[in-house]
């Protein structure tokens, strides 16, 4: 009986700027990678915000294929990119190299602790133990392959707005939630904590909405989250709070779809959204029906608050 031969795996490493960390991460997401970790990245403690750092060093992985050679010129191509877009920072450079069975859940383990998101959110990994304050809501996240640990700026400005929103609107009595490209799950399990029962979290990635499924349960929110694997552009059920953590491009393309699903007087936030790309989102999004609630920044991303007109029936 011979031996299964192991699989191969594409590994990019790139060292960069802090401050271009997180652009990288979304984007080899995108570009289809099966794993990101920042290698340098501090283990955050339960009430702190990661530790800054000058220079991170972020891995991906990619199955070793007939489109390697094609993912690596795109990663070249997007690091000129943001050489141009971001001038007054170092260039990041680039290693890649082929590998056998990488150790994905060890990975995970070594970098993702609990870190305390806002002022009542904290998100730990099911492996590890964390004692709450009475007023903590604890979000138990395993990520398995999927996108979305709290650890992004991304993701950590869209669970405050979450927050704010659910708690200090109490003109709404019944959420109606639609968590858009959920992968984890993290925000809409967040919106159920946060006392939302009519959850649906959004994903057209099989991985993601079986991960997400598993930490709602996880959650013990199963009963308000229904996991649809789709594109968000079939979802056709009104909503008072929309949330989508994608990328300008993504959330541009949905502009149009996103507004027509949110009810008059609910909340859309939107992220993922990089300083170079805030004039054609405003240009878009801050427009009749919609409304700026709030606006989050950390360090080049941006979050936005929406608030539809309530009188603008027919939008």
């Amino acid at each position: 009986m011979t031996s299964k031969e192991p699989e191969k795996w594409l590994k990019i490493e790139i060292t960069a700027p802090v401050e271009l960390i997180d652009a990288l991460s979304n984007f080899l997401e995108e570009t289809g990678a099966q794993g990101v970790f920042s290698e340098s990245l501090l283990p955050p403690g339960a009430t702190d915000f990661p530790e800054a750092t000058d220079v991170e060093v972020i891995q991906a992985f990619f199955p070793a294929d007939v489109r390697s050679e094609k993912r690596i010129y795109n990663v070249r191509k997007y690091l000129k990119s943001l050489e141009e877009i971001f001038p007054d920072v170092s260039a990041p450079s680039l290693s890649t190299e082929i590998i056998a069975d990488p150790d994905w859940g060890e990975q995970w383990k070594k970098y993702f602790k609990p870190i305390r998101v806002c002022k009542n959110i904290v998100v730990k990994p099911t492996w590890e133990r964390y004692t709450p304050d009475s007023r903590d809501i604890v979000v138990e996240i395993d990520p398995g392959m999927a996108f979305g640990t709290g650890q992004h700026a991304s993701t950590r400005m869209c669970m405050e707005a979450i927050e704010n929103v659910i708690l200090k609107d109490r003109s709404i009595t019944e959420w109606k939630v639609l968590d858009v490209g959920c992968g984890t799950g993290i925000l809409g399990i967040t919106a159920a904590k946060m006392g939302a029962e009519d959850v649906v979290c959004v994903d057209n990635d099989p991985k993601a909405t079986e991960i997400a499924a598993e930490n709602a349960v996880i959650n013990a929110v199963g009963d308000r989250l229904r996991i649809l694997n789709e594109d968000a552009a079939q979802i056709s059920q009104p909503r008072n709070l929309i949330i989508a953590n994608l990328t300008a491009k993504l959330l541009l393309k949905l502009h149009t779809h996103l507004v027509r699903l949110l009810m008059p007087g609910g909340y859309l936030i939107i992220s993922g959204i990089i300083e170079p790309d805030v004039p054609a989102i405003e240009e878009y999004f801050i427009v009749v029906p919609l409304v700026v609630h709030n606006k989050l920044t950390e360090k080049e991303w941006v979050c936005y608050v929406l608030k539809k007109n309530p009188a603008d029936i027919k939008s």
